[in-house]
């Protein structure tokens, strides 16, 4: 059964559902969805996703959205299949819960915010607020101080293998570095430098990349 992934292959929550498949070798389709042309905002797609965001998955007669819940959701059903991407131990499990809901809740909203002011807001003609953008530049430093303690001690945020703790960051880290000019937030932080060299060089996230372009 084909896996069916709506959404636009260059936004970040999207990605965060490819990078899973790809990691688990799932077969997946994309349905592109126009976010700059508010198709998922339409009667349509509210049907699938009722507060119009993206992505939302179809597997058979199953559907679900957002993007956390969908990686778990793969991550457990393909347990046996490619990377153990969970944890062994009840212990390394917690610490990868403990880690996507750090992402969720203390680093992806400042890293969305700076991709917003600074890289989708120009594009779309409209000026950014250097005011905020030094606010949330700020604030994202001091959470990736935190970071830099953590991978001083481990590998990866949950231990010493990848997970979704890491996997999960992979969009957000990509737009701050490669497109944000937000690249020394990470090159500056010697230990996360290293976790990002090491999580943006797994074929998985080079396979999405070249289909995302």
């Amino acid at each position: 059964m084909v896996v069916k992934v709506y959404g636009s292959v260059k936004a970040a929550c999207p990605q965060r559902v490819l990078a899973c498949l790809l990691e688990k070798g799932v077969e997946f389709e994309i349905v592109q969805v126009d976010l700059d042309e508010g198709e998922h905002k339409r009667p349509e797609f509210l049907l699938r996703q009722p507060f119009g965001q993206v992505p939302v998955i179809e597997d058979g007669d199953f559907k679900l959205f957002e993007s956390r819940a969908i990686i778990r959701y793969y991550a457990a059903k393909y347990a046996n299949q490619g990377p153990n991407l969970l944890g062994n131990t009840l212990e390394e499990k917690a610490l990868v819960d403990q880690w996507l809901e750090v992402e969720a809740h203390n680093f992806n909203d400042l890293a969305f915010n700076l991709v917003l002011q600074l890289v989708i807001l120009p594009r779309m003609g409209q000026r950014s607020d250097t005011a905020l953008v030094h606010n949330l530049e700020q604030k994202l430093e001091a959470v990736l101080n935190i970071y830099e303690q953590r991978l001083s001690k481990s590998n990866y945020l949950a231990g010493d293998s990848f997970t979704l703790a890491d996997l999960s960051h992979l969009p957000a880290l990509r737009y701050l570095v490669n497109e944000a000019g937000m690249a020394h937030l990470v090159t500056q932080r010697k230990h996360v430098n290293a976790w990002w060299d090491k999580i943006s060089s797994r074929p998985a996230w080079k396979k999405l990349a070249s289909l995302a372009h």
